[in-house]
């Protein structure tokens, strides 16, 4: 089944703006299927090709001289040369929505982007399907541990591939065979090994001396290899807010996975009945409701910022996200009774905040909104549609 990807919609808007559209994300999120079935206007070349890389390779002018105008190139940085050619092109030439990039080592991708095209490209990440393209689609459970289980890379689904299957593949061909030759590891245990206590500290601050401890190595190398896993969209980092609220609030980021179907396999929770009995239940299901946000951020193109904010005695808001000038801020958690005391961190930190907040809800795993007195409490199948 072909699912409308809810990036389409601004990718259009900004092909009228910049003569180049760069789509980036985790390798298997989609990038080729949604721009060969949502761009049909657009000619398709890939550089994954050794005849054609050989041509762009050899002869860049004659290349780009035969694709012109309205053309994809995907897997453009297996030909970094191709980029300074592509700049005089497109400057030459001013033709709106001339290019589209695409590739799946987006380290090289991004970093020949920043060298090369800086002012003339739209950056977007396509990440994995996001609820409401799930939703589309027929492939959303009622029960948020299924999908959150299963995971949201579209292969799982236009395919029908277990997601043990998939994952065990993903992790041996591209997390431990790509990722180790960009920062070359030369241990793949101790790669494979650190790779599984991030997962393990899944919404927990950051801490890298004691991770690299842990796995046996500096913290330099610990520090190199959460880069790596960033730059590939395998993790992200959450910043704290910044506010001088309180002299002693947290510093440190949290670490996240861009997919929980990932985490899970990691976490070796094979089974959806597994979440809501795991240890890491609370943090699964934090980790999941975050990414809805990112998705919903990053494919409608909206620019907005996230964090969340912790103090030394214990109050906390798991999710601060800004509109304009004004706060959201957003509590998890991983249960279907909502309690007025679930409520207290988000009350705490509006008291003590200057800026306008806009709303302050408490975001759960059962299918039912409600007003209260002190906030929302919001279903997880439903609260992306009303941000």
């Amino acid at each position: 089944m072909s699912v409308i990807r809810n990036s389409k919609s601004a990718i259009d808007t900004f092909l009228t703006k910049y003569p180049i559209v760069a789509v980036t994300g985790p390798r298997q999120s989609g990038k080729t299927t949604f721009l060969r079935g949502q761009f049909p206007s657009y000619q398709y070349v890939n550089l994954e090709n050794i005849d054609v890389r050989k041509f762009a390779l050899e002869d860049p002018n004659g290349f780009l001289k035969l694709y012109n105008r309205y053309v994809i190139f995907d897997e453009v940085q297996r030909v970094p040369e191709l980029f300074s050619y592509l700049q005089t092109k497109v400057d030459e030439d001013k033709l709106m929505g001339q290019y589209i990039l695409s590739g799946s080592q987006n380290f090289h991708l991004l970093q020949n982007i920043t060298q090369s095209l800086a002012g003339r490209v739209a950056l977007f990440k396509l990440l994995p399907f996001d609820l409401q393209e799930m939703s589309s689609a027929n492939w959303l459970s009622e029960d948020y541990s299924v999908n959150l289980q299963r995971g949201f890379y579209p292969a799982l689904y236009d395919r029908d591939i277990p997601s043990k299957s998939f994952f065990s593949n993903y992790v041996q061909t591209y997390v431990e065979r790509d990722l180790s030759e960009v920062v070359r590891v030369k241990d793949l245990k101790q790669f494979r090994n650190f790779i599984t206590l991030c997962a393990a500290r899944v919404g927990q601050l950051l801490n890298l001396n004691s991770l690299a401890n842990e796995c046996g190595i500096s913290q330099p190398t610990a520090k190199s290899w959460i880069s790596v896993l960033e730059s590939s969209y395998i993790v992200y980092q959450l910043q704290p807010f910044h506010a001088n609220l309180n002299k002693r609030v947290t510093k440190s980021s949290k670490l996240y996975f861009y997919d929980t179907g990932l985490l899970c396999f990691l976490l070796r929770i094979n089974e959806a009945s597994q979440v809501k009995t795991s240890p890491f239940k609370g943090s699964l299901f934090e980790n999941y409701v975050i990414n809805e946000f990112l998705k919903h951020n990053y494919h409608h193109h909206l620019l907005n910022d996230f964090w969340f904010w912790r103090d030394a005695v214990g109050h906390e808001v798991d999710l601060i996200w800004q509109n304009s000038e004004a706060l959201h801020l957003v509590e998890i958690k991983a249960t279907e009774t909502i309690m007025n005391d679930m409520f207290k961190g988000l009350s705490y930190f509006e008291a003590k905040q200057s800026a306008p907040i806009a709303s302050k809800t408490v975001i759960h795993t059962g299918l039912f909104t409600q007003e209260r007195s002190l906030g929302t409490a919001k279903s997880w199948k439903t609260f992306v549609d009303q941000v």
